[in-house]
């Protein structure tokens, strides 16, 4: 979260992390549930991340959550590039400063979700039907 998105470790500081195959989960620590060292954990706490090809992947949520903290990898929408997004339709960004990866969706002060860049273009990784119904809550 650090390198990509300039999220600073100590916004973890209060939180445990899991992992189970090519999954990560994230659990606010607690004094009062100590967790078994010997169990297998299969799920736990709030999904955090994938791995997808060469890329880790956070999750819809876990970006919401912690994306306000991001100096890296945000990019700004307008009204008009999130209509496009909400039609599923692809962004030609010019120059973004970001590696090919993926990107913080924002419109104005609120964190959407992400974006994928490749080579230029931004494809929405926000499911449509919580895109649309992120974007009622707004208005």
């Amino acid at each position: 979260m650090e390198e990509r998105f300039g999220i600073r470790e100590q916004v973890f500081v209060d939180f445990d992390w899991f992992s189970r195959r090519k999954t990560w989960w994230i659990l606010r620590k607690t004094a009062s549930a100590m967790l078994p060292v010997s169990l297998k954990v299969s799920q736990v706490g709030l999904k955090a991340f994938d791995k997808v090809g060469q890329y880790l992947k956070p999750s819809t949520r876990m970006i919401q959550l912690f994306g306000l903290h991001a100096t890296k990898a945000v990019y700004r929408l307008t009204d008009m590039e999130l209509g496009k997004l909400l039609r599923a339709e692809p962004l030609e960004v010019t120059s973004s400063g970001v590696e090919d990866g993926f990107v913080i969706l924002r419109l104005s002060d609120h964190v959407l979700g992400l974006g994928l860049l490749m080579e230029g273009t931004i494809t929405s990784r926000i499911r449509q039907s919580e895109a649309q119904r992120m974007v009622s809550g707004l208005n």
